[in-house]
């Protein structure tokens, strides 16, 4: 599977998520703790897939593109904090709907500049071979994938 299109599926995936809490009733704790722990996981494996895998290898290929990579970087150290934190709040806590709210914002941001201003650039600078190779060493890089958001690189930086 092409690269590119296996970080849209995860952002599709994730966003499903996002649109099945925001339609969960206020009560529904059980559901928003099933939903919130199904994206911690999701985005942990995709942030440590990314970290390790394609944004080096959009580096090497699109060297003008650091910035943006340097960008998401940091961008994904909020979020995993953000999915640590998620991870141990009560959903009954005041604070989980609200700290839930941003972490979508956040990720809803990272995925739109990746998809319209940075994977076009990737997908001309590394072609369809390579984008494979990539997906195909993702795809099996996802079954060692960490399962606590910390222990993905650019959460320590």
């Amino acid at each position: 599977m092409d690269g590119i299109v296996l970080l849209k599926e995860d952002h599709k995936t994730v966003e499903k998520l996002f649109k099945q809490f925001e339609k969960a009733g206020d009560s529904a704790y059980a559901e928003k703790r099933r939903i919130a722990d199904e994206v911690i996981e999701e985005l942990t494996t995709h942030t440590w897939i990314e970290e390790k895998i394609f944004y080096p290898a959009a580096r090497e290929a699109a060297p003008d593109t650091k910035d943006h990579v340097l960008e998401s970087i940091e961008e994904h150290h909020v979020v995993l904090w953000m999915l640590s934190e998620l991870k141990d709040i009560d959903p009954q806590d005041e604070r989980f709907d609200a700290k839930m709210a941003v972490l979508m914002e956040n990720v809803r941001h990272h995925v739109e500049e990746e998809e319209k201003e940075w994977f076009p650039d990737v997908r001309k600078a590394m072609g369809r071979n390579r984008l494979t190779e990539i997906g195909e060493q993702m795809e099996a890089a996802k079954k060692r994938a960490p399962g606590d958001p910390l222990a993905v690189p650019s959460a320590d930086k």
